[in-house]
């Protein structure tokens, strides 16, 4: 097997356990809003292709990865489905969202940054489609389930893990090691920046806006 068809298995890996993982995440959310199954198949999927969607859009390419692959589709259903008969054994949903989330960023930010790699671009584009690929579908998941997106909550490391992520990813590359592991990489940095935000309380300081001062 050549080292492009290498990358291709990965990166086709990638994108399906990402959905895999993004879907359940979405169908939680429409767990919590008590929606019907089709609501959650319907979340579910955006959510499990939302972020990749928006990257294919951007790079121009021949296809969006789940119109040539529909299988991707089906999957996000099934994991649905699964959540919408299982969700309320969980003792805390929110607890598991917030896991399966990291879980799924770490898998599909490096996902985003191996398709930019083999797509060719300025390495610039290839940090921004990591961070779309990783965290356009959980946005659109908590818009459309009207909650609190968990890309923009105060200080967390999440769209800093999305992009630390890529940044090593396109780091490692320029010095010289393999994409592979390049891309494995990507993913470990970002699942310990964001893992840690979870548990560690790991933040960024926030801007704070002064109060005006009484000039008398």
């Amino acid at each position: 097997m050549t080292l492009a068809a290498n990358l291709s298995a990965l990166v086709w890996a990638l994108d399906y356990a990402s959905v895999l993982v993004f879907a359940l995440t979405g169908a939680l959310v429409a767990s919590r809003q008590q929606l019907d199954l089709v609501g959650f198949i319907f979340m579910a999927a955006m959510t499990a292709v939302g972020g990749g969607t928006l990257r294919d859009l951007i790079l121009n390419r021949d296809e969006v990865f789940w119109v040539t692959r529909p299988s991707m589709i089906v999957l996000a259903a099934v994991a649905a489905f699964v959540v919408f008969w299982t969700a309320h054994l969980l003792e805390s949903r929110y607890r598991v969202l917030l896991w399966l989330d990291a879980f799924a960023l770490a898998i599909a930010v490096p996902a985003g940054v191996g398709v930019a790699l083999a797509a060719g671009v300025n390495p610039i584009i290839v940090v921004i489609m990591g961070v779309i690929t990783g965290t356009f579908g959980g946005l659109m998941r908590d818009v459309v389930g009207n909650e609190l997106p968990l890309g923009l909550k105060q200080g967390e490391l999440y769209l800093t893990a999305a992009f630390g992520g890529a940044l090593v990813a396109v780091v490692l590359v320029w010095l010289g090691l393999g994409r592979g592991a390049a891309l494995l990489a990507c993913g470990v940095a970002t699942f310990v920046m964001r893992a840690g935000s979870l548990s560690c309380g790991w933040k960024l300081p926030v801007y704070r806006a002064r109060p005006p001062q009484n000039r008398g």
